[in-house]
């Protein structure tokens, strides 16, 4: 093999590290399947959303059933408005539930689907009505240290005159 066909190889290699690199940059950013199939809309509104994004996965019993389209401000309710687009094989309750879920303790957030027991399902345009807003550690961790200090601050119960 002469000098022209290891720079060939040499080369092809690093074209190849250059494909696997966008391949891994478009599954961690959520693009893997741009423009995937049919779909239909679906909207939620939440009090919070978190760090809930575009592109974030709906998922419902751990399966990816769709992706969120869009997040915005409701001017008149104040709440995050979260526009979802499911794929058009998988239908869901009029009943069903949307949560605002993390992956794992710190991972990413996405919106979980708990399908109700309805036999009508929801058409597109249509608005989930039980929600469940993202839960904000920060929150938990304040709540915990308030409710810590409420404690400490307390007499305990009988503590003084127990004796007489």
């Amino acid at each position: 093999m002469g000098k022209r066909g290891i720079e060939t190889l040499v080369g092809a290699f690093v074209l190849l590290g250059m494909a696997g690199l966008v391949f891994l940059a478009l599954k961690a950013a959520n693009l893997g399947s741009v423009g995937g199939g049919d779909a239909y809309m679906l909207t939620a509104n939440f009090d919070n959303i978190g760090g809930l994004k575009p592109r974030a996965p709906v998922r419902a019993a751990g399966v990816t059933v769709g992706r969120v389209k869009s997040i915005l401000l409701d001017p008149k309710t104040f709440q995050g408005v979260v526009t979802l687009d499911i794929d058009k094989s998988y239908l869901f309750p009029k009943d069903t539930a949307a949560k605002i879920l993390t992956a794992g303790l710190l991972g990413d957030q996405y919106v979980g689907l708990e399908p109700g027991g309805d036999d009508a399902n929801l058409a597109a345009g249509e608005t989930i009505a039980q929600t469940q807003s993202a839960v904000v550690l920060e929150n938990l961790i304040g709540q915990f240290l308030t409710g810590k200090a409420d404690t400490a601050a307390a007499p305990a119960v009988g503590a003084s005159g127990a004796g007489q």
